[in-house]
């Protein structure tokens, strides 16, 4: 039967006509993720459009002649054939393919699809990149038989493996929804043999622990299957001379700052399509650098990921460590190192001790090395917990053995009151304490017994008429020294794991502060969290001292920087110093700034932080996935926040609770002036339009796909 081939302008029109009909047959709940901009549209036209889009690779072959093809399926995610060209179903589908084989022996692909770039520093180079003036067959419903124009050489190898990777966008804007993308490859052996040989070093899951969805180049090329397709030894940035190796690129990326030749001032950068300039030199791992597993997980499925222990190279090691010459010897102890060979003689995966030469050994973070003995507390009981009545701790301090530690071995002990749980920040302790909201005691002489049970007694008191639940929680740290007498000895200073006890000051049950995110969230970009001198690294901890009142009053008057002494203070209020860290380069790129003053009047300038999560077309810095950091919706619940927030240099200064948290990430002025014609003597109106299945809910407003 003849399709009918409906002009563009009557799609809209007929969605709504077959969708309403589909309406009266029955109501099903959406199928699209929170995150989905189809999830809030008319589902009659949704139903009808049916978004997204997949891609597959079913077969290819290299004909002995060199022609190379590949029958590829795109497709719904239900499975409903898509017409490319958008005629037949909603939505052209463009579609871009790479042909690309692993050499015998060696480890990264060459492609046979390239192209030829021209830039100030190495003139024409060839770049793997997509075919073009390849032919399509249409085979069935969404089915196609793809011809590359491109040819493989008379001489290719036809008994190592080759790869087709196809990626592609369908773009279903005149329908109101954002522009679908996919990547695919399919991996064969063109005689028929199995594949034995593949690249599989990283996966692309353990990418997206930080990235969220990675994806480059408009948001086509997505995962690390479809990058080591073009991303080879054989590509290089004309522009610039810097290889797109891809072991090289991910690891000078992720180094940014920290490479030693940005700090000798050189930039890191790639000049791309158009002339685009990508510069890397203000990235900041959040992991710190030398935790390679964060990227090379051991506990994924990936091939060969124990390749970066057992097959160390001069390209990936010389990209973070660009100060070492390879080639003259300069900065490597072992001297001139012509080739690979002898690398993984010296640097075995694994040594005798920590900070040798083995790979594993020479990345060791000083604080979480074997050989510390630990520092693990517990709170096991509070009591005098009344209102008026000054709290009295059972606590130990053991060591990874589980012995006590002698609180003489502590630098430093503290017990931290706080309350009511409902908000922290604005109970008064007495008049001698001039941190808002709380209360820091040193607890380093409490007495103990032989068994390591310790007791602390507040000095000061729950204040009198208090209500409802307080929290106590338990910071510390102790410094020791590793390999001493050695060439490797090293003094290294760490934390115990923060712990906080609740308790009611009346009769009331016990109700720990809200949970908005959990310290598991933030380790999966940051890996182990710990700050202030690795003295706080616990979400529930972090909340007691950065609350609504705190702001860095206390340190901006010492700041080294002395324009700052004359700035006014700067909020620390947890939600919008948060927020505004990971907006960073947005705040710089719209002329405003976040500098906390800190310990010892550090100037700490965070408009420089580069978010890491991806946009669906490519692009870093989008924080509109609440989730990768927010747990149970706590984003979509705006009534739980209570007191105002102190904000001498925000726009609105004091500001309201939802309003302070959300112009963390919303810094323009007209969004401060949109909560604040919203905001009256009797509160926020937010609720209005943002709660939860409200028209301009959080989450309808910030959905990405």
């Amino acid at each position: 039967m003849k399709r009918i081939q409906w002009p563009k302008a009557k799609w809209a029109a007929a969605a709504i006509l077959l969708g309403a009909a589909a309406t009266l047959v029955s109501q099903t709940p959406s199928p699209f993720a929170p995150n989905e901009v189809a999830a809030y549209l008319d589902p009659n036209v949704v139903n009808f459009v049916r978004p997204g889009l997949v891609i597959k690779v079913e077969s290819a072959e290299v004909a002995t002649d060199g022609t190379i093809s590949a029958v590829v399926n795109i497709s719904d995610p239900r499975g409903l054939g898509l017409d490319r060209l958008g005629v037949n179903t909603p939505g052209p589908v463009s579609l871009s393919f790479v042909a690309a084989y692993l050499p015998r022996g060696q480890a990264q692909y060459v492609s046979y699809t390239t192209r030829q770039a021209t830039g100030a520093v190495s003139g024409t180079v060839t770049q793997a990149a997509s075919d073009s003036g390849g032919v399509y067959t249409q085979l069935s419903d969404g089915k196609y038989r793809y011809r590359f124009n491109t040819k493989a050489p008379a001489t290719h190898d036809r008994n190592v493996t080759h790869t087709i990777g196809v990626y592609g966008n369908r773009n279903l804007t005149e329908f109101g929804l954002p522009t679908n993308y996919a990547s695919n490859t399919f991996n064969f052996v063109p005689t028929g043999a199995p594949v034995a040989a593949v690249r599989d070093v990283i996966r692309t899951e353990s990418c997206n622990r930080c990235h969220d969805q990675l994806s480059f180049h408009g948001g086509s090329r997505r995962g690390m299957e479809t990058c080591v397709l073009c991303h080879t030894p054989q590509t290089s940035d004309p522009d610039t001379g810097n290889t797109m190796d891809l072991p090289v690129l991910v690891h000078k990326l992720h180094m940014g700052k920290d490479l030693p030749s940005v700090k000798a001032g050189k930039p890191y950068q790639v000049i791309g399509n158009g002339g685009a300039i990508s510069d890397w030199s203000t990235v900041g791992f959040p992991a710190r650098a030398q935790r390679c597993e964060v990227c090379h997980e051991q506990d994924t499925p990936a091939v060969q990921k124990a390749t970066y222990l057992a097959a160390p190279t001069r390209a990936s090691c010389g990209s973070c460590h660009d100060d070492v010459n390879f080639a003259t010897g300069q900065g490597h102890v072992a001297g001139p190192q012509p080739t690979d060979n002898l690398c993984a003689t010296c640097h075995i995966p694994q040594g005798e001790i920590d900070f040798d030469s083995s790979i594993k050994g020479a990345h060791v973070v000083p604080t979480e090395s074997a050989m510390l003995s630990g520092i693990n507390f517990a709170i096991t009981r509070v009591t005098n917990t009344g209102a008026g009545q000054k709290p009295v701790v059972t606590f130990t301090v053991k060591d990874n053995k589980g012995a006590a530690v002698p609180l003489n071995r502590l630098g430093s002990l503290s017990m931290v009151l706080a309350g009511p749980t409902t908000d922290y920040g604005y109970t008064k302790f007495g008049a001698d304490v001039s941190t808002p909201g709380y209360v820091s005691e040193n607890a380093i002489n409490s007495p103990c017994s032989t068994d390591g049970t310790c007791i602390y007694t507040f000095v000061h008191a729950v204040p009198e008429g208090a209500k409802g639940t307080f929290a106590i929680g338990m910071e510390g740290r102790r410094t020791e020294v590793l390999l001493a007498g050695t060439t490797s000895q090293r003094s290294v200073q760490y934390g115990g794991k923060n712990k906080v006890a609740y308790f009611a000051v009346d009769n009331s049950r016990v109700e720990p502060r809200r949970t908005v995110v959990r310290t598991e969230n933030c380790n999966s970009c940051h890996e182990s969290l710990s700050l202030h001198g690795e003295n706080r690294n616990q979400v529930e901890m972090c909340v007691l001292c950065h609350n609504p009142s705190q702001t860095d009053s206390s340190r901006r008057p010492a700041a080294t920087v002395l324009a700052e002494r004359a700035k006014p203070n700067q909020s620390v209020n947890f939600n919008v110093m948060v927020h505004k860290i990971h907006t960073g380069e947005e705040l710089k790129a719209a002329g405003r700034g976040y500098t906390v003053i800190g310990f010892g009047g550090s100037v700490n300038d965070f408009t420089e932080v580069r978010y890491p999560a991806f946009s669906p077309n490519g692009r870093p810095g989008d924080k509109r996935n609440c989730a990768m950091c927010h747990v149970a919706n706590s984003h979509e619940n705006l009534t739980r926040m209570v007191h105002d927030v102190i904000d001498p240099q925000g726009l609105i200064n004091p500001v309201k609770p939802v309003t302070a948290a959300c112009t963390g990430c919303h810094i323009t002025t007209a969004a401060a002036s949109h909560a604040l014609n919203n905001t009256s003597s009797l509160g926020e109106s937010c609720l209005t339009c943002h709660k939860a299945g409200a028209e301009f809910s959080v989450a309808k407003e910030h959905a990405q796909y």
